[in-house]
């Protein structure tokens, strides 16, 4: 197996045929992640990180789209790309997160069509149920202080009464 991954490597990968090749550590650091995601580690961190990454990219996008936010994507990506729209917004909503100290890529014109401009979220593994909530927080502020939730369903106005599965709680 080792060597059909190392042949793919050198056929299919970008830096083999427009740069230098991947340097020893790079490709082992790829052998071990894939040997732990595959199981071949003799390990079940793989398979449990890869299923705590469905669950927090699903409970992220749904309760994003329960705030009225517009998402693009496959349901199953952890990246997350929340439709901004307008140019003018970027920056200061860059800006806004960067001072609640959350990390997030915006997206705008050239790189995409001038009316989608956009903000990607990028869920790993080894988000904690707390930090998810903090940054869906804030962007429930932000998104209200700049008019960003654009969505047409039906959206709770209190958020924060649902618990991860979904119900309401009573207050």
């Amino acid at each position: 197996m080792l060597q059909e991954l190392v042949d793919y490597l050198r056929c299919q990968s970008h830096s083999a045929v427009y740069a230098t090749s991947l340097s020893p550590p790079v490709t082992e650091q790829i052998l071990r992640a894939m040997k732990c995601i595959m199981g071949n580690n003799g390990s079940t961190e793989g398979i449990r990180r890869i299923r705590q990454l469905a669950e927090n990219t699903k409970y992220f996008r749904a309760r994003l789209k329960e705030m009225g936010f517009i998402i693009y994507g496959h349901e199953d990506s952890p990246v997350v790309p929340i439709l901004l729209y307008m140019p003018g917004k970027v920056v200061a909503f860059a800006r806004e997160m960067l001072e609640r100290k959350i990390g997030v890529v915006v997206v705008g014109f050239p790189a995409t069509p001038i009316t989608e401009a956009r903000a990607r979220f990028c869920l790993s593994a080894a988000h904690t149920r707390e930090m998810l909530n903090q940054v869906l927080h804030h962007m429930n502020e932000v998104g209200d202080l700049f008019c960003l939730k654009f969505s047409r369903r039906k959206h709770s106005s209190r958020p924060d009464l649902h618990d991860e599965t979904g119900l309401e709680q009573s207050s």
